[in-house]
C-alpha cells in the first residue's frame, strides 16, 4: 500500500496513542490534531507524526488542516458529560461528526474512518443514542467511509481493568451496578490493527467493523480477574436494580464521574457483539485473560512513579 497523509482528530486518546505508531509503521505521513497538546508532552516526541493545537469544532481551521490529506480518522468520543442532558454527547459525537464530514468535503479528503461503539443507536443511554447519530451522517456523507463499533477496549493504559485495580486498591469490597451485564473486551492493538487493515482494503468502503474478542465477560468477571491480578481477595457486591440507579444517580455529582445514569443507561445493553469484524478482516483477537496480570502490574509500576514524582 502507498503511504498515505492522514489526520488524526483524538489521537491523544487511549486509542490514539497506539493507532499512530501502528500507521506509521505502514510508513503513512500522520498529522494530529488536538487542543490540548500542553497536556501531552511526551506525544509530541511520536517519531514521524506533526501535531498541531486546533480548536476542532473550528470548521475553517479544520478545513485548512485536512487539505492535501488522504484521509481522516475521527477517534473523538466521551463516555461522561458535564451534565445530564445529553448536551455534551451531542457536541462530542454528533456536532463534531457533522464538522469533520463539512471539512472534508471542502478540503477534498475522500476517505473517513469513525469510531463508533457496539448498540449504537440502540437503549436509552445518551451515549449510545449519539453515537448512533454520528453513524446515520457518516452514512449520508457521500465519503468513502468505515465505522467501527468496538465492545469495551482493553490494554496498557485503559480504562477498564486499570480503573478497576484503582478501585480495588484500597476497598476491602465493591458495591457494583449491573455486574451481569456482558462485554467481550477487545484489544487495543486489535483495534488499531483493524483500522490500519481498512485503509488498506478497498472493499472495507461502506462497511461496519463490529470488533470483540474472543471471550465473553459479565462486568463482575472483570472486576473478578483485576482482583485476581492484584493478588487480593475483594468482595464484590451485585447491586440489586433500585440500588444501581441510586448510585448512577449519586456518582452524577461526584467529580470525574466514576459512574453515571446515563452509563446505568448503556449498560442495560450487552456489548457482545453479532457479525465478527476481526475475522473479516483477517485478525485473530487476543484473550483478555492473557493481558490482565501485565496491565495491572504496569498500572502498578505507574502509581509508584507518580508517587515518586510528588513534591515532599
Amino acid at each position: 500500500m502507498k503511504a498515505l497523509d492522514i489526520v488524526v482528530l483524538g489521537a491523544s486518546g487511549f486509542v490514539g496513542q497506539h493507532l499512530l505508531p501502528r500507521l506509521r509503521t505502514d510508513g503513512h505521513r500522520i498529522l494530529a490534531l488536538s487542543r490540548c497538546l500542553d497536556r501531552h508532552h511526551t506525544l509530541l516526541r511520536t517519531p514521524g507524526v506533526t501535531w498541531r493545537s486546533l480548536d476542532v469544532y473550528d470548521r475553517d481551521a479544520l478545513t485548512a488542516a485536512m487539505r492535501g490529506a488522504d484521509a481522516v480518522i475521527n477517534l473523538v468520543g466521551i463516555l461522561n458529560e458535564k451534565g445530564r442532558d445529553g448536551h455534551g454527547f451531542e457536541r462530542a459525537h454528533v456536532d463534531l461528526t457533522a464538522n469533520v464530514i463539512a471539512a472534508a468535503k471542502a478540503a477534498g479528503v475522500p476517505r473517513l474512518l469513525q469510531m463508533s461503539a457496539l448498540n449504537a443507536g440502540r437503549g436509552k443511554s445518551h451515549y449510545l443514542r449519539t453515537r448512533g447519530e454520528a453513524e446515520a451522517r457518516v452514512k449520508a456523507s457521500g465519503l468513502d467511509w468505515t465505522i467501527f463499533q468496538p465492545s469495551v477496549i482493553f490494554g496498557p493504559g485503559d480504562g477498564l481493568f486499570n480503573r478497576f485495580a484503582g478501585l480495588l486498591r484500597p476497598l476491602p469490597c465493591l458495591p457494583l451496578a449491573c455486574a451481569d451485564t456482558k462485554f467481550a473486551p477487545v484489544y487495543v492493538g486489535d483495534v488499531v490493527e483493524a483500522f490500519a487493515r481498512a485503509l488498506a482494503r478497498a472493499d472495507s468502503v461502506g462497511q461496519n467493523y463490529e470488533l470483540y474478542g474472543p471471550r465473553v465477560l459479565s462486568l463482575r468477571d472483570i472486576v473478578k480477574q483485576t482482583a485476581k491480578s492484584l493478588h487480593r481477595r475483594r468482595l464484590v457486591i451485585s447491586l440489586p436494580d433500585a440500588l444501581a440507579r441510586l448510585q448512577a444517580f449519586c456518582c452524577d455529582f461526584v467529580p470525574g464521574k466514576p459512574f453515571s445514569g446515563d452509563n446505568y443507561k448503556s449498560l442495560q445493553t450487552d456489548s457482545v457483539g453479532g457479525v465478527d469484524g476481526l475475522f473479516r478482516l483477517g485478525i485473530t483477537p487476543r484473550d483478555p485473560v492473557d493481558f490482565v496480570d501485565a496491565i495491572v502490574a504496569r498500572s502498578s509500576r505507574q502509581r509508584r512513579l507518580d508517587s515518586d514524582r510528588r513534591p515532599r
